[in-house]
């Protein structure tokens, strides 16, 4: 904000203060209503500031993924930054994740794997590889990467996460509840740790641990704010569709950016099928590409 406060024109320091905000909503558990419009602002005073800036328009795509769940427009955005500066990883990166969510696996890998020969370095490209090759159903090319994620990062929960996600797809309960145990050391209270803890002991039958998750979220909602999608993801676990509903009703009157795994987290797959949540999704405005 210093920078701003001197240059207001400063295309580089509005740009990182839209992806600083928009990063809150989906790492921090910051309420999206507290952060949206200060992430769009900011994105907008970049772009009329210096619209042939990389970094500017990939700032828009993250408000256009993040909070308007605009992915076609957010594509547009990440291909304008790239056409502007080839190199740049992080908008390979948020291609490659845009793509993914409009069901062009094949796009996005090719985007990841260019965001990191670009970064080799940086954890967040393989942790969002991991990611794309869960979406993609390949869970032991996802552990590979999101391995590579903590290797480089050991400090850093997201890689961990991750790891999380595919060892519960492959039924590895005992590594995906250490992956976990291991992420909440460094990212204590994060609702994605908490929930998808949650969702494991839930599915594998561990009903009242399931259950003290669910209230445990609930609690720290009286005095915080959580996302009801965390609670949702718990329910579901639990087998109780009609109460994951419920908290994906909540979730989508406030707006919470966690919905936009609903078209990609293959837990949810149960619930294609049920009117109402396809009813959800459509007021969303999700949509997947062939």
């Amino acid at each position: 904000m210093r920078a701003v406060e001197l240059d207001s024109r400063y295309a580089l320091a509005w740009s990182g203060i839209a992806d600083a905000h928009a990063a809150s909503a989906i790492n921090a558990d910051v309420r999206p209503a507290d952060v949206s419009a200060l992430a769009r602002d900011a994105a907008d005073r970049a772009v009329n500031s210096e619209p042939d800036l990389a970094e500017a328009q990939t700032s828009r795509g993250l408000v256009s993924y993040w909070f308007e769940w605009d992915w076609r427009a957010a594509e547009g955005s990440h291909r304008q930054a790239i056409a502007l500066d080839p190199n740049y990883g992080f908008a390979h990166l948020q291609l490659g994740i845009v793509l993914a969510y409009l069901g062009r696996i094949d796009e996005a890998r090719t985007a990841l794997r260019r965001a990191r020969e670009l970064d080799p370095l940086w954890s967040l490209t393989h942790a969002l590889s991991a990611h794309v090759d869960y979406i993609a159903g390949d869970y032991a090319s996802s552990v590979e990467f999101a391995r590579r994620s903590v290797a480089i990062s050991p400090r850093s929960w997201i890689g961990y996460l991750h790891l999380a996600h595919a060892h519960e797809r492959m039924g590895n309960t005992s590594a995906a509840l250490q992956a976990l145990q291991d992420a909440e050391e460094r990212g204590a209270g994060n609702s994605k740790l908490l929930s998808l803890r949650g969702f494991i002991l839930g599915s594998t039958r561990r009903t009242d641990e399931a259950l003290a998750v669910a209230n445990a979220l609930e609690e720290i909602a009286t005095e915080r704010y959580m996302p009801a999608y965390a609670v949702a993801l718990v329910f579901l676990g639990l087998g109780e569709t009609e109460r994951a509903l419920e908290w994906l009703d909540r979730a989508y009157a406030e707006r919470d950016v966690h919905l936009i795994f609903l078209v990609v987290d293959p837990k949810w797959e149960s619930c294609a099928g049920d009117p109402r949540f396809q009813r959800l999704v459509g007021r969303c405005g999700f949509t997947i590409s062939p």
